[in-house]
């Protein structure tokens, strides 16, 4: 399941790796590929786990976009 996120603060790949390693220590994500230039996280996971990985992407301070 292909999960899409828009969220705030991703500025270098510094940000991409720590939003990848933060997701992905979850066992349902498979990949994780951030668009640093637009602030796009696009998640592959088992199932449909937003909530929760919009948490996780929150403590790593990079919320979603309201």
């Amino acid at each position: 399941m292909k999960i899409e996120f828009a969220v705030q603060n991703v500025k270098c790949q510094g940000c991409a790796s720590a939003i990848r390693d933060g997701l992905s220590k979850n066992s349902q994500v498979h990949a994780v590929q951030v668009d640093v230039p637009n602030g796009q996280v696009t998640v592959e996971a088992d199932s449909d786990i937003r909530a929760k990985l919009s948490a996780t992407l929150a403590e790593l301070g990079y919320p979603e976009k309201a």
